[in-house]
């Protein structure tokens, strides 16, 4: 009734000139439903589609991701591609003893940085990731104390997505972020809600300044304000996906239920078999191997319901389907490695190398990890927890850093070694890099393997391991 009266305005204003346009969400995830006609799909504004369509889509990702097994799974491999045990950074100042002093002050501040005191950065980086896979967005508020700041993760719905206002002088908020009128973020909008509240309750959002706030997202177009959830293209066929194994589930229970009828063709209204009878229903009366002889007039039949034909190549697609639209490999959301070999994982896992690769570079570490150590290293020096007279005049130097995150790895771990030492070898990445990838410090662990040797000699043990290295070495 409603859209065919706004048809009829639309084609009354047509007549003088103006043009009416119905809204329509054009994320199916948000309408929950697929749009069949492509010739009048489009796709606005990327900023007014995602604020229109992001807390719906971010309410059904937060669903599949908890509740079908499918998403779970895939939504941890993924972080845990992304993190791992963590992105270790590695001081780039050419000191070697400054460059241990930062990283002391840091390895200080990760283990106690959570507000909430729970994890440590690298757990924070864990559930950051992870909510900007199911949210689409991460929060992270830099909370300044006396002893340095902690980090707090602020779930997306508390940043305003309705406080969207022209200040003036080219200064906007736009979905609870405000702009200056250069469209660089000087501030966050967030609700006065607690993180951990049971009830959900509307407060005048608080100005946060954009230093003290972290905000990590995909971005999809230029000018994108907020995020989208990673599950967006696939909540439809997750939807479908469950409704479909419903189906066929049900549809097994009853193939497997032992059900005849008593057909009495000569209307005689006698059961010929022994048993008790409740109302229409036979109890008992058929026992295993007994053969029985109805009477003239009695035929029997029993139900044979069809399954579904080729329902598990179905199933099996429409899982691949989501885990391309996902962006991890198959294997990686179902877990069936039936029909998988060496070649075919690491062709998979050389693809979602890349993927992860590009993430990590592109997003994670520019958006929350460098600004992150910035923050960590200026506070140490500003605290006296780490001396640097010449901080203001080496200010990149102090602030410079590499981040390695975990390595992922191949099918056969020996090779994969073996990789990594014909790489140092040969110049292609230096040891510093390849121990940073496994998560440890260089100079710690070659402080850890100097006092092993020297153990090792005062106690008369040598190794087969080191007496291979030190033949190395002589040839050398």
């Amino acid at each position: 009734m409603i859209r065919e009266l706004v048809n009829r305005i639309g084609i009354g204003l047509s007549r003088i000139g103006y043009t009416v346009k119905l809204a329509k969400r054009s994320f199916e995830a948000a309408s929950g439903r697929r749009d069949v006609n492509w010739r009048s799909s489009n796709f606005g504004s990327i900023n007014s589609e995602v604020n229109a369509a992001a807390p719906m889509v971010r309410g059904r990702a937060r669903h599949f991701a908890e509740n079908n097994a499918h998403a779970a799974n895939g939504v941890a491999a993924f972080v845990t591609s992304l993190v791992g045990p963590g992105v270790v950074p590695v001081s780039q100042h050419p000191s070697r003893s400054v460059r241990r002093a930062i990283m002391a002050a840091y390895k200080r501040w990760a283990a106690h940085c959570d507000a909430d005191g729970r994890t440590d950065f690298y757990g924070i980086q864990a559930a950051a990731v992870r909510g900007m896979i199911v949210d689409g967005e991460a929060f992270l508020q830099l909370i300044q104390t006396e002893v340095g700041f902690k980090l707090r993760l602020i779930p997306p719905e508390l940043i305003d997505s309705s406080h969207t206002v022209e200040l003036g002088d080219g200064r906007r908020i736009i979905a609870g972020i405000e702009f200056n009128a250069e469209d660089r973020a000087t501030a966050y909008w967030v609700r006065p809600a607690r993180a951990n509240d049971v009830f959900q309750s509307y407060g005048t959002p608080i100005r946060v300044p954009a230093e003290d706030m972290i905000h990590l997202f995909v971005s999809h177009g230029p000018g994108q304000v907020r995020g989208i959830s990673w599950l967006a293209p696939v909540l439809l066929r997750l939807g479908e996906l469950d409704q479909l194994e419903d189906a066929l589930l049900v549809g097994v229970k009853v193939a497997a239920m032992h059900a005849g009828f008593l057909i009495d063709q000569n209307g005689t209204g006698t059961v010929p078999y022994d048993g008790t009878q409740a109302g229409s229903i036979l109890d008992s009366g058929l026992e295993p191997g007994t053969l029985k002889i109805l009477p003239h007039g009695f035929d029997v039949k029993f139900n044979t319901p069809q399954a579904a034909q080729q329902s598990i190549e179905l199933v099996q697609h429409q899982l691949r389907a989501i885990a391309a639209g996902l962006g991890v490999p198959s294997h990686l959301l179902d877990g069936d490695l039936r029909q998988a070999n060496y070649s075919s994982l690491r062709a998979g896992l050389v693809s979602f190398r890349q993927r992860v690769e590009q993430i990590q570079f592109h997003t994670i570490i520019p958006q929350m990890l460098t600004p992150i150590w910035e923050r960590v290293i200026t506070t140490a020096v500003l605290l006296g927890e780490l001396i640097a007279p010449d901080f203001e005049d080496a200010i990149t130097d102090y602030l410079s850093v590499e981040w390695y995150p975990p390595a992922l790895p191949w099918v056969d771990p020996a090779k994969d070694a073996e990789a990594v030492a014909t790489e140092i070898a040969t110049g292609l990445k230096s040891r510093r890099q390849a121990v940073a990838e496994r998560g440890y410090d260089i100079e710690t662990l070659d402080a850890e393997i100097a006092a092993d040797k020297q153990r090792e000699e005062s106690l008369g043990l040598t190794f087969g391991s080191n007496k291979k290295m030190e033949a190395e070495n002589a040839s050398a």
